[in-house]
């Protein structure tokens, strides 16, 4: 897709659908306990396929590049006694490590075996009924391993004590699944490296229909975010709450404190604005970790390259299994834009800014945040982004709603 130079118009709406984070968790937890309704649901493509899944009675089920539905379905089928499954995904998901949620599940007494290589997808699941209730899993992993096990832990009968070892990376994702399970009646805890599930006991709240409007996506809005930074206009978002449940609502703090992007929420119709201030003094350098949002780390490196700020982003370690390698990624596409970076295993810096070519081409190495954090770059250049339908993945209307805000 070519993108001509553009402008930000300024105060234009845009709504943008469900968390898919929210949306994910709710589509495992409503099919274990049948007594949710969810509206506003995510139509990302992720989404659409974990529920695809979930309905579906094939023996074989592909998920194709959904890392989510991998995670969340490897446990759910474990505890479906009687059935068994291939749970398989395209090459690259081939390539994602599921051992140290294999080994939990395992270690819980489920019957989990790898069809092809040793610690990799596809799966074959037998389900059966766990009675064992405490498992070791490493905290430095991907948080969707660990909140893939607490979305069953009210079903097994003895709950769940989740032990984990080491640093815990994107704790506000495990926090968000605990308060999502509280929001149902089930008991939980969660402190320090112990989480603490109990069995859904029958009671009146676990067993009243539950109504959840899943709130507009934060990981979505940080591209706006970044327009806002980058053009200095207001745009206004709906349907957020002043109050997430989502980790990269940081995006707030980290956009206000970078590039003086104010959000003022308007509680009656669930809005906010993004409001750049006119005369902000940017920082030098940005110093940031983002352990616990490493999603919008991407988004974050664009706008300072494009404003010319140098960054030290640590806390990354995890985007390096994510749909391709993101740090080497995105490495290779700022240099495009004009910005030499250097990375490590778990951080990106940069090292020297200078003025790009005219013909930027941006890969997305299939990965829909590649293609989505990098198109604000056309407030300052032309350039063209390939692979574009992969913003299908999360936000299948980006394109759409981008287009709404330049000119």
């Amino acid at each position: 897709m070519f993108l001509k130079k553009s402008k930000l118009l300024g105060n234009k709406t845009i709504e943008i659908s469900g968390s898919k984070s929210i949306s994910n968790r709710l589509l495992i937890l409503h099919q274990l306990f049948e007594n949710i309704i969810i509206e506003n649901i995510s139509n990302s493509q992720d989404t659409q396929l974990l529920k695809k899944a979930l309905e579906s009675d094939a023996p074989v089920i592909d998920i194709h590049h959904a890392g989510t539905a991998m995670r969340f379905l490897t446990s759910y089928f474990a505890i479906q006694e009687g059935k068994t499954v291939i749970l398989t995904g395209s090459e690259r998901m081939k390539q994602r490590p599921i051992k140290p949620l294999v080994d939990a599940l395992n270690e819980l007494g489920a019957d989990i075996t790898y069809t092809e290589n040793e610690g990799f997808p596809p799966l074959k699941i037998i389900g059966k009924r766990l009675t064992k209730n405490t498992v070791h899993i490493p905290a430095d992993i991907s948080s969707q391993f660990i909140s893939s096990l607490m979305l069953i832990g009210p079903k097994l009968e003895n709950g769940l004590e989740i032990h984990l070892e080491g640093k815990v990376t994107s704790r506000p994702y495990l926090d968000m699944t605990l308060k999502i399970l509280r929001n149902l009646g089930i008991p939980n805890h969660g402190e320090g490296n112990l989480i603490q599930i109990s069995p859904n006991l029958e009671t009146e709240k676990t067993s009243q229909l539950i109504k959840f409007v899943v709130e507009s996506d934060w990981s979505s809005a940080s591209y706006f975010y970044s327009l806002a930074a980058i053009g200095r206009q207001c745009i206004n978002l709906k349907y957020f709450r002043p109050y997430s449940l989502q980790g990269d609502s940081v995006i707030k703090d980290l956009y206000w404190s970078f590039f003086g992007v104010n959000t003022i929420s308007e509680g009656s119709d669930s809005r906010i604005s993004l409001l750049p201030e006119q005369q902000f003094s940017y920082p030098q350098k940005i110093i940031v970790n983002m352990n616990d949002c490493p999603d919008i780390a991407q988004t974050l490196c664009v706008t300072a390259t494009a404003l010319n700020i140098h960054f030290e982003i640590t806390g990354l370690s995890t985007l390096k299994v994510k749909e391709t390698d993101r740090l080497q990624a995105l490495k290779n596409e700022l240099f495009k834009i004009g910005c030499i970076s250097d990375i490590t295993e778990d951080s990106i810096f940069s090292v020297k800014f200078f003025e790009p070519n005219e013909n930027i081409i941006i890969e997305t190495y299939n990965d829909h945040r590649m293609a989505m954090s990098f198109a604000p770059f056309c407030l300052v250049k032309e350039l063209n982004i390939e692979s574009t339908d992969v913003v299908e993945k999360s936000y299948p209307d980006f394109w759409r709603d981008f287009a709404e805000l330049i000119e």
